[in-house]
């Protein structure tokens, strides 16, 4: 049996023929699986999965195994042709260590590198067969979720500004397969069209992340909020608030960063609202769509990467294609202060003091901790406004966190452990790893100002990322409230298992498992 869970799809912005693939599910007999390469996974010191092929198989395969010496360890592949003793042209064991060293992180990255592998030799059908023990470990619907988003997030390429001649040179898979017995076949097909609602919400978000600023300014991103709202599948509400209704709500924060650019701001509110909703969430995510440091201008090598700088806004764009989709039971509106951060002879300039929505005076005394300043507007437009019972914001807010943390780990602060807890459960289960960080009372004395309420940035070279969760926490008021730091890993500076280098669209998957589970 065999049956096709999407339509074509891939980079909605390319339509390359490079770029998409098609999606199935099969069950049967798996030595005549009719593809370029059949993936299948082995432990170490256990190479029982041999058995699932016919004998000639299953015996050459022993024999290419003890030459090759592939013992299953973590890392290890067993590559083949399969001389025609099975349907399959190439057979891919994967090795995937002991087994009590793995959890869903290392599923996503197993399958991410297997998809990788195999796309070295440039096939056009790959078929995935998941580790039994995974199945006994965990739902069907959850591992078939995950083989799902890991083989597209590993497939994923930005060919927008590619010739016709590179994109040629271009390895992807075009046709994946996903094998399953008779029995989960059910579950399997509710996890593959989850996997590929979240795959293409991440897809959608390093699409933006990966666009030069050129193009992605803050009226770019006003665009493609509005086309998510004329999407009947999104059931979204979006609002762009424009320079003079920023000014008359008294976002001098947000409008002190933006002074310096030609671009004008744009704050963009969404709503996703379903039926019967008894829980609202505001997600807020950073929307600096380039950021030179302004008048602390940063040094070259800093600022190539700048684009990435509204990868929060970008997560939360995304989430929005989703919610619907996913079915998402509570109320969510994304807000978005979005502007440049300028060098410009009407900028902000160190030492000046800006007044935020909610009265709270900042001493200016780093134009490039900016951040902060545009995300204090847009927590005291939500506390005021909305009346959330939860806000989270999402941020490439310091380099100290990334320092802290390294490229793979987000920093999780909050005035809600429950909260907390929950978001960093989240992301265990969707393989985005989120590391609980301290709001250290004894810090906030690195933030006070000798003339204004608080100050943009810490006294002193240290505490750099604590001191900014604790900058935030001054506009939240009582209500529940979680900061991730995604500086870390929202951009991958070279290709890693999930993601080639570039935007990695992360906290899109952690935060749909959060508001899926609410």
């Amino acid at each position: 049996m065999i049956s096709q869970i999407n339509n074509i799809i891939g980079d909605n912005h390319t339509k390359s023929k490079k770029n998409y693939m098609k999606l199935l599910i099969k069950t049967g007999d798996i030595n005549k699986l009719d593809v370029d390469a059949l993936i299948v996974f082995a432990w170490e010191n256990d190479l029982s999965v041999f058995s699932k092929f016919n004998t000639a198989m299953a015996t050459y395969l022993k024999e290419a195994g003890t030459h090759e010496e592939f013992e299953g360890k973590e890392g290890q592949f067993l590559t083949t042709s399969s001389k025609g003793m099975i349907s399959a042209y190439k057979l891919i064991i994967t090795g995937l260590g002991k087994k009590d060293n793995f959890d869903i992180y290392e599923i996503y990255k197993n399958i991410a590198l297997s998809l990788r592998k195999a796309k070295e030799f440039k096939p056009v059908k790959v078929a995935l067969i998941p580790s039994e023990y995974w199945l006994e470990k965990y739902p069907v619907r959850k591992i078939y979720k995950i083989m799902v988003e890991a083989s597209y997030l590993a497939n994923y390429r930005f060919s927008k500004y590619k010739s016709e001649a590179s994109l040629m040179k271009l390895r992807t898979v075009e046709e994946l397969i996903m094998y399953t017995h008779p029995g989960r076949i059910t579950g399997a097909e509710l996890g593959m069209k989850e996997g590929l609602v979240v795959s293409e919400a991440v897809c959608f978000s390093r699409d933006l992340i990966n666009e030069p600023a050129c193009v992605t300014t803050p009226e770019y991103l006003s665009k493609v909020a509005l086309s998510e709202s004329k999407n009947s599948k999104n059931n979204t509400k979006v609002n762009i608030i424009e320079f003079d209704e920023i000014k008359k709500l008294g976002m001098g924060a947000f409008l002190g960063v933006a002074r310096g650019s030609e671009e004008p701001p744009k704050f963009i509110r969404l709503q996703y609202k379903p039926k019967n909703s008894k829980k609202k969430i505001v997600l807020i995510g950073k929307g600096i769509t380039f950021d030179t440091g302004g008048l602390s201008l940063k040094p070259v090598e800093y600022m190539e990467t700048m684009k990435l700088d509204m990868a929060g806004a970008a997560c939360v764009l995304a989430i929005f294609n989703a919610l619907n989709q996913l079915s998402v039971s509570v109320e969510v509106v994304g807000l978005i202060a979005a502007c440049e951060n300028m060098p410009s002879g009407r900028a902000l300039k160190p030492g000046d003091i800006l007044t935020a929505m909610n009265g709270k005076t900042i001493e200016v005394l780093n134009t490039d901790a900016e951040g902060r300043l545009t995300i204090a507007d847009a927590i005291s437009f939500a506390v005021q406004k909305e009346k959330p019972d939860e806000i989270i914001d999402i941020a490439t807010l310091t380099g100290a966190c990334r320092v802290a943390l390294g490229e793979e780990i987000a920093g999780i602060w909050g005035n809600d452990t429950k909260m907390v807890d929950l978001l960093v459960e989240s992301g265990k289960n969707s393989g985005e790893k989120v590391w609980k960080m301290p709001l250290e009372k004894e810090y906030k004395e690195l933030i006070k100002s000798s003339i204004a309420d608080v100050r943009n940035i810490q006294i002193g070279r240290f505490g750099g990322a604590i001191s900014a969760a604790l900058f935030l926490a001054e506009f939240v008021s009582d209500i529940s409230w979680a900061h991730l730091d995604i500086a870390g890993p929202a951009y991958a500076e070279k290709d890693t298992s999930l993601s080639e280098k570039g935007g990695v669209g992360f906290g899109v998957r952690l935060l749909l498992q959060y508001l899926t589970t609410k």
